[in-house]
């Protein structure tokens, strides 16, 4: 990989990290709820949070003395973090995977939509209608008011909204804190989180078939963490974006080759247009970005 440009490892470590992800979510989905999550998430996180340190002692991303205000919004990622983890995984059991992928291709439009709102961030006309557009595809999916619509699109949603408050979140903590001790304090919260959920649960004894799903999905997130830090290190952010969502393209071949599930016209549309808007969004964003850092040569006169 070392004779490829920039932006092609980045692409690739891109597409690997979202493959990762995806079939670590397939790796939770056949486990089809024969073991409480609270248990699933205990272990993972015991395993995954090991790796993520010893990570962040290989890469020398570390660093526990952060200002009190960087720490409280890590707490306050952590949570939206273990947030997320339970209504995506509640929904990811009950709903066809490529729907919930597809669902939570919408955090570029709802995080724009958000900086917008929350931290009066400046969004154009295009970005606007961006948004609009896109939120146009998500009910699509989740169609409102018909058969199609259940209790799992709606914590698919929440979800969503979740994740956009983590991701706000996450643009507020300075550069002091690094990405791996941000990721490693949140997958610690997430475990302890799923530890105090277990309480009153009963733990079932693993299966042979549920240690070895249990484990892989655990690979595959340990993999796709380690693709995303490697990602933020290499080409440019307007290039590499995009490739993020690869995973909806794996959530359906896994979806019909595991699951035997395949998307109804209606939402393989919505995700389409979910997917344009947000690249549309994702290159806009970084289009201005790039003007704001490169200063306008004064007019000779």
């Amino acid at each position: 990989m070392s004779k490829l440009s920039e932006n092609t490892r980045g692409a690739i470590l891109m597409c690997l990290a979202m493959a990762a992800f995806t079939f670590g979510d397939a790796a939770i989905k056949a486990t089809g709820g024969a073991m409480p999550l609270s248990q699933l998430l205990v272990i993972r996180g015991i395993l995954a949070s090991a790796a993520l340190l010893g990570m962040a002692w290989y890469f020398k991303g570390l660093q526990l003395r952060l200002p009190k205000r960087d720490w409280l919004l890590i707490g306050i990622r952590g949570v939206a973090e273990s947030v997320a983890a339970f209504f995506f995984l509640t929904a990811l059991l009950a709903m066809p995977l490529a729907n919930v992928t597809a669902l939570l291709q919408m955090l570029p439009l709802t995080v724009t939509l958000g900086g917008a709102l929350v931290f009066r961030e400046a969004v154009g006309w295009r970005r606007w209608t961006a948004i609009a557009i896109g939120f146009c595809g998500m009910l699509l999916i989740v169609r409102p008011g018909t058969e199609g619509f259940t209790g799992a699109s709606v914590y698919a949603l929440c979800a969503v909204g979740a994740v956009t408050v983590r991701d706000l979140v996450t643009r507020r903590i300075s550069a002091d804190a690094p990405s791996l001790t941000v990721t490693f304090v949140s997958s610690v919260m997430v475990m302890l989180f799923a530890a105090g959920w277990s309480l009153g649960q009963d733990w079932v004894v693993l299966t042979p078939r549920l240690t070895g799903l249990v484990l892989l999905s655990t690979s595959f997130i340990i993999a796709a963490y380690l693709c995303s830090v490697m990602v933020m290190r290499v080409g440019e952010v307007s290039f590499v974006a995009p490739f993020r969502y690869t995973g909806l393209v794996w959530a359906l071949i896994l979806g019909f080759v595991v699951f035997g599930e395949w998307p109804v016209p209606l939402t393989l549309l919505g995700a389409a247009i979910i997917v344009s808007t947000g690249v549309f969004s994702l290159l806009r964003e970084a289009r201005l970005k790039r003007q704001v850092r490169t200063p306008v040569a004064p007019r000779q006169p």
